[in-house]
């Protein structure tokens, strides 16, 4: 085990919004180092969320935002051994933890949907994650499940 732990490198923020989120989202989002086509990717799925959005009081990185949070999920199950056995154990889970998985199931989510380029599935989930559906809210949905149905050994937390 190390023996500090790594610290925080700062973000830069992105070029066009000026937020340090988008480029996290941007990072995770990244395949091969190819920052710039990631870049696009997601300007391009702005725009298009942009084009197809009902709710006109929202900017698009509003709409983007909101399908991050209902995305996040607040409790997760971690496996824990007491006794010879595995018990699955609800517990809290980390601010930015919070945030990355978040991020990391919108992006998988994207990924496997079937629509022709990358910036059209992930303009699609942001939108479905926005109305509380699709793939990523799902999985929000199915770990919180998970965390309530283990909720019987949640005093074997450590």
């Amino acid at each position: 085990m190390r023996k500090r732990q790594a610290k925080k490198r700062p973000l830069l923020p992105d070029p066009k919004f000026n937020d340090q989120l988008v480029t996290r989202f941007v990072n995770m989002l990244m395949w091969d180092g190819k920052k710039s086509t990631a870049f696009n990717i997601f300007y391009d799925a702005i725009e298009i969320v942009e084009e197809r959005n009902q709710d006109e009081d929202k900017t698009p990185l509003e709409l983007w935002k909101d399908a991050l949070s209902n995305v996040m999920p607040h409790v997760e199950v971690r496996s824990r051994r007491v006794g010879g056995a595995t018990f699955q154990i609800p517990m809290q889970i980390r601010p930015d933890r919070k945030v990355s998985l978040a991020m990391k199931w919108l992006i998988t989510a994207a990924r496997k949907r079937n629509e022709k380029s990358m910036a059209l599935r992930l303009a699609q989930e942001v939108l479905a994650a926005a109305k509380e559906e699709g793939a990523a809210v799902k999985k929000r949905v199915d770990t919180h499940k998970m965390a309530e149905a283990n909720k019987a050994f949640s005093h074997f937390r450590f």
